[in-house]
């Protein structure tokens, strides 16, 4: 006598057991048409009809109810026309559509090998969901990654969120899920419901693919539309092919795209209106490029974007994926670039994105010692899966390419490259040789820079790191870590402590200034005054100045003329050109109404000035990188707290800047310089029309065959209070 099997096990024994248990990882091997010694057969799977019939020329042909779950069969000698169509009975309605499972998955074998090996740059059109035709047939195609799953579904509002309706069929090794809905448009809402294979547990997770969001705080990922925008931007992108940037001028405007300004009631512009208002704006200040925080998906408004749920997604929060591209073109057609800050560095936790994606540590590691960034709560991705490697570096392809991104800013390098970054001993896991060095990262990070300029030429990769790491601006032939250029945040730390004393002891710490130019040429550098001084508690460049309202702008003003007097490309977060007086909020605007006033409206005009000044002289721009490009003229004045030094062309023009740290005028102050005669004074920090006190050198002075230690002539000048003066050869 045969012993009773238990109602699940009697489920499993079916040809589509595994099915009604949502186990299923073959879907194809139990649903769709087949042929056996009887015939064809069609089967479906639909929960809750009360019919399905085939749609034949002659009239419905009836499917037999095989199991009361939802298991609908149809037999005959010669299957219909190919591709079949279903009605399908439920609710009292009549639903005519195509069966998924007469498509069959349709990955090439040589994208996924790509893919698994890490070297698939273009992973976004292999994974996430995709409009696309098969068989003369509409749908949508979805694939995802999810080696340890046991099944996996696409559920939506098709399918009233239910992951019993539509399982994908796994890709054996590879760890890739497909299946081809027909008949579904673009803009439906989705989500894959994944069950794990060692523990069962069903989790429900966006596409990690996705290349579009439902609004925050609601998580779907959305089927995008074909892209719709008609690009005008051909020719910039041939001359950035050509663009020799190493001595060219580039001064960024970084912008967090949800406080730049704000309409009345706090809505935030969107990408369209930021063209309008803020293309001509940037124009006018004369920026090179413009620098946007992380504008892929995010759910945190908190977090700027630094901690990314849709890699391959722009935030609905400004308007669509067409709208951004419409900004971009507008910038490019205006000549003005466009660099991306980009956080391949960690993921947050959230439930509904990647991480513990298909119930295991798939995107990040399992190691607790390797899984976590203590300082920011969030998961650190494990570059040394390939997969993850594929999905990192098509996320940067997919920014350059299809939004034509000048190039990305990299979000805390310095965290990748280290195993004990902000961690104690006992807590981090040596690399394989016992170092502290992460090796999978430094890997990653090189084939990034390699794909980068191999694949889209003129565009840049800049790295935030913020230790003495070498050569991390340096060609990956020779060892380096392939960035276009790298941050200089000793630069920036240096000056803005020496800044934050009062002038009476600014004396004491004049090596603070000096000391840059031992390491200055190390490295592409960029001079960055970024949002990550502005706040946490650390106040504006304004409110970090001593003295009273006189002498912070003075102070001010002189920084940035510092800055862009200095060897280096120039970065400086939006609202420093105000002299806002507060910390940067995200949750707010620029304190725009302060431009009323005559120092804010000054500064300003400074900034613009010294901006196209920069632009309009070689010698401030064209040797950035070499030492040849620099001459301190003095710099062991500390008694006074002056500077002043030379900037050098490539033709062999140059200028001369002298900075005076002090409230105190100067007034025949004696410089060294390399030429006799007329010199006329460029700029001057301290010019009323910047709300300075106008004390200067009337325009010119005459350099005398004088000689000054090092140099064959001397210039006697006068030094404005809190200033910077920068003068020519006549």
């Amino acid at each position: 006598m045969t012993a009773k099997l238990p109602v699940a096990d009697r489920s499993a024994a079916k040809p589509w057991g595994r099915l009604l248990l949502a186990r299923e990882h073959a879907p194809f091997s139990c649903l769709g048409p087949s042929r056996d010694a009887d015939g064809w057969r069609i089967r479906v799977f639909r929960p809750g009809a009360a019919s399905v019939a085939l749609e034949t020329p002659g009239g419905p042909a009836a499917f037999v109810c095989r199991d009361p779950a939802g298991v609908f069969e149809w037999r005959a000698a010669a299957l219909p026309a190919d591709p079949y169509r279903l009605l399908v009975e439920a609710g009292g309605a009549t639903l005519r559509c195509h069966d998924p499972y007469a498509f069959p998955p349709a990955a090439t074998p040589h994208d996924l090998y790509l893919f698994s090996e890490g070297r698939n740059y273009q992973a976004y059109r292999l994974l996430g969901a995709r409009l696309e035709s098969r068989k003369g047939v509409s749908g949508a195609c979805f694939r995802v990654w999810a080696p340890n799953a046991e099944r996996v579904s696409v559920v939506g509002e098709f399918n009233h969120w239910d992951g019993r309706v539509h399982p994908m069929a796994s890709l054996g090794a590879s760890g890739v899920w497909e299946l081809f809905i027909p008949d579904l448009p673009a803009n439906v809402l989705y989500k894959y419901e994944i069950r794990n294979r060692a523990t069962g547990a069903v989790q429900v997770k966006t596409d990690p693919y996705g290349q579009g969001f439902e609004l925050r705080p609601a998580t779907a990922t959305v089927v995008p539309a074909p892209a719709a925008h008609a690009w005008g931007d051909a020719d910039w992108l041939a001359r950035r092919a050509q663009w020799d940037w190493l001595h060219a001028p580039l001064s960024i405007y970084e912008l967090h795209a949800g406080s730049w300004r704000r309409h009345p009631g706090g809505r935030f512009y969107s990408y369209r209106e930021l063209a309008e208002h803020l293309l001509p704006y940037v124009l006018d200040m004369g920026y090179t490029h413009i620098e946007l925080l992380p504008v892929s998906e995010h759910p945190l408004d908190e977090s700027w974007g630094y901690q990314t749920t849709g890699y391959f997604a722009p935030t609905r929060r400004f308007g669509s994926a067409d709208d951004l591209r419409f900004f971009i073109d507008a910038c490019h057609r205006a000549g003005l670039g466009v660099l991306l800050d980009w956080a391949p560095g960690h993921f947050p936790e959230d439930d509904f994105a990647l991480a513990h994606f298909d119930g295991s540590s798939l995107y990040e590691h399992d190691d607790p010692r390797l899984k976590r960034h203590p300082d920011w709560g969030t998961h650190v991705f494990n570059y040394s899966r390939n997969e993850v490697r594929s999905f990192l570096l098509s996320s940067a392809h997919y920014w350059l390419s299809e939004f034509h991104f000048d190039g990305l800013r990299v979000d805390a390098v310095a965290s990748m490259l280290y195993l004990d970054y902000s961690r104690k001993a006992g807590e981090w896991l040596p690399n394989r040789y016992g170092g502290r060095e992460n090796l999978e990262a430094i890997d990653f990070l090189r084939q990034l820079n390699v794909m980068v300029h191999g694949e889209f030429p003129g565009a840049l990769t800049v790295a935030e790191e913020s230790t003495a790491w070498p050569m991390v601006s340096r060609p990956t032939h020779l060892g380096g870590l392939g960035f276009s250029m790298k941050w200089n945040m000793g630069w920036m730390n240096d000056t803005l402590a020496y800044l934050a004393h009062d002038p009476v002891h600014r004396r004491f710490h004049h090596s603070q200034l000096t000391f840059g130019q031992i390491y200055a040429y190390t490295e592409n550098f960029v001079l960055p005054l970024s949002h990550d001084e502005v706040v946490h508690g650390k106040g504006s460049l304004f409110g970090k100045m001593p003295g009273d309202d006189w002498q912070k702008f003075a102070n001010v003003r002189l920084l940035l003329a510092y800055q862009m007097t200095s060897p280096g490309k120039k970065l400086n977060f939006m609202g420093s050109e105000l002299g806002q007086r507060s910390e940067w909020n995200a949750a707010g605007e620029l304190d725009w109404r302060l431009l009323a006033h005559g120092p804010h409206a000054g500064l300003q005009r400074l900034a613009r000035d010294l901006n196209r000044l920069y632009c309009a002289t070689p010698a401030l721009h064209e040797l950035d990188f070499e030492v040849k490009g620099f001459a301190w003229s003095d710099c062991h004045d500390a008694d006074q707290s002056v500077l002043s030094y030379l900037r050098y062309a490539r033709d062999g023009s140059f200028v001369l800047v002298a900075l005076n740290f002090t409230p105190v005028p100067r007034h025949r102050y004696r410089v060294g310089v390399p030429r006799t005669g007329g010199w006329r004074e460029l700029f001057n920090s301290d010019s009323a029309l910047y709300g300075g006190s106008d004390l200067g050198n009337g325009g010119g002075v005459q350099a005398r065959a004088e000689a000054h230690p090092g140099f064959p002539a001397t210039l006697e000048l006068t030094l404005p209070p809190l200033a910077a003066v920068i003068l020519a050869p006549a």
